[in-house]
Parts: C-alpha cells; sequence; structure tokens
C-alpha cells in the first residue's frame, strides 16, 4: 500500500501480543482502528494504547469462529468507520498434544479460531475492501505453517492451511488492487503458549521456556508486518529460525523432520520422567 494514514485497519486477536502491538504500530502510521477479541479488559487497553496517537478507535467484543457474529462485525465497522482498508486475521490459539491424546473437541475448537476465523474475516470483508482505491489482507501463519512439529498436529494444520489459503488469494486479488501478505512469526513472546490447551504440564513448561529465552517481542513482528503491507509482500518471515526453516525446507524437504525426532524422543523421556 502506498498510504496507511488516514486508511481503516481491522486486527483481530487485539487485546494483547501481536495483536495490540500490531494495532498500535498502525495507529502510529496514522490508521484509525476496528480492533475485536474476546477479552474486552485486554482490548479496552489496546484502544487506550491507540488512541494516543490521536487515531479513531472502536473496540468489538467478537469470537472470530462465529460466522455470524463476524458477518455482524464486518457490517458493524463499514457502519462506524465509513470503509475498511487493511485487514489483519490476528486471533490464534494452539493445543499441545500428541495426536493419539489430542480430543476431536480440541481439534474443532483451533480450527474454528485459527482457520474459520481468517476464512470468516477474508469472506465478509472483502465486498469492503474491493471497494477501497487501495488495500490489504493479512494472515497471521506460523513456524508452524512451513514444518510439522509433533505435538503441534491441529496447530500445523491450521498454519499450513492459512499459508496456502493466503497464497491463494494472493493469486486472485492481485488484479483488484488488494494484496495479501501470510506471516510467519515463529517464537514471539505471546500468552499463546501460557493459554495453550495441552495434556502434559511440563512439555507446555518446555515451550514457555524456549519462548521467553529465544523470542522476539510482539513489537519486531508489528514492525515487520507494517512493513509487509506497504512493500505489498507475499509472504514475511519474521525470525531468524522462520528464515532458517523456510530455506532449509526448500533444499532438503526431510532434513528439518529428521532433526526433530531426536528433540521429540528427548522430551518423551523428560515427560515419562516426570510422570506425566
Amino acid at each position: 500500500m502506498k498510504k496507511l494514514s488516514d486508511r481503516v485497519a481491522v486486527v483481530t486477536g487485539a487485546a494483547g501480543g501481536i495483536g495490540r502491538a500490531t494495532s498500535v504500530a498502525l495507529a502510529k502510521e496514522g490508521c484509525h482502528l476496528a480492533l475485536c477479541d474476546v477479552n474486552a479488559a485486554g482490548l479496552d487497553e489496546t484502544a487506550a494504547l491507540a488512541r494516543e496517537h490521536g487515531r479513531t478507535v472502536t473496540t468489538h467484543i467478537v469470537d472470530v469462529s462465529n460466522k455470524e457474529r463476524m458477518r455482524a462485525f464486518a457490517e458493524e465497522v463499514v457502519a462506524q468507520h465509513g470503509g475498511v482498508n487493511i485487514l489483519v486475521n490476528n486471533a490464534g490459539v494452539t493445543v499441545a498434544a500428541p495426536f493419539e491424546n489430542h480430543s476431536l473437541e480440541d481439534f474443532e475448537w483451533i480450527v474454528g479460531i485459527n482457520l474459520w476465523g481468517v476464512i470468516y474475516g477474508c469472506k465478509f470483508f472483502l465486498p469492503y475492501l474491493q471497494k477501497a482505491d487501495e488495500a490489504h489482507i493479512v494472515n497471521l501463519s506460523s513456524l508452524f505453517g512451513l514444518l510439522g512439529v509433533p505435538s503441534q498436529t491441529s496447530y500445523c494444520a491450521t498454519k499450513f492451511a492459512v499459508h496456502g489459503f493466503s497464497e491463494a488469494l494472493w493469486v486472485e486479488l492481485r488484479d483488484q488492487g488488494i494484496g495479501v501478505t501470510s506471516v510467519h512469526p515463529g517464537g514471539v513472546r505471546t500468552d499463546i503458549a501460557k493459554s495453550a490447551r495441552t495434556t502434559s504440564s511440563a512439555q507446555k513448561s518446555l515451550a514457555i521456556d524456549i519462548i521467553e529465552r529465544f523470542s522476539v517481542t510482539p513489537e519486531h513482528c508489528a514492525k515487520l508486518i507494517v512493513s509487509a503491507i506497504k512493500k505489498n509482500k507475499m509472504k514475511q518471515m519474521v525470525t531468524r529460525e522462520t528464515h532458517m526453516i523456510f530455506a532449509a525446507k526448500r533444499l532438503a524437504p526431510q532434513l528439518p523432520q529428521r532433526v526433530m525426532v531426536g528433540g521429540y524422543r528427548r522430551t518423551k523421556k523428560l515427560e515419562a520422567g516426570n510422570g506425566k
């Protein structure tokens, strides 16, 4: 996009983490914001931070997995802001469990938020994006949308789907003046690991420790998201590991999976030692 000032941006999952940081970053660029989440208190905090930059900000309590609520959300945004230029489908959750222990109910829950939330966002906001003189869609995929990771089958399923969905949309919407970017963060200091559904406390603790030690800040991720919108990039890798995995998968597709086998075996031993 050539211009961000006075554009209207929609951000889902805006109550914290990448969603909050991206909302504030867009406000700094001059965007007016429509923010949604299920966390009302966190949403209000994000809105207050964005309003410090003199932008118009509306908040909306939305479960992105609810089709009719997402349809109504798009209508609300246009009624209050007059149009839409940027859509950031950020809302996401995770489940950490081996597939054999992974409940179908948890699978349905994560697919509803991580995949259907993105599809609903694109479907219901697209008619309004098509009316704008320029527009952009950002869909949050993941490092796990590039790499299949054990105990993350449902998360990988949704993030690979978002990646492929975004690539297809990029082609379809290119001649309509609507850019599409899939974002692949890797380790970012958010609460997604802390709030993960899991069958193993040891595995959850390990994931939290790794994220806290080796991750980047949400603000760093937000900066790259804004840059991707400006440059109309099809993909945006965020962390060093996403760049490395993206390259490795092209050069030696099976190598990352073979490396992970050893790590997965060690994790299983750790869980067995803790009796979990």
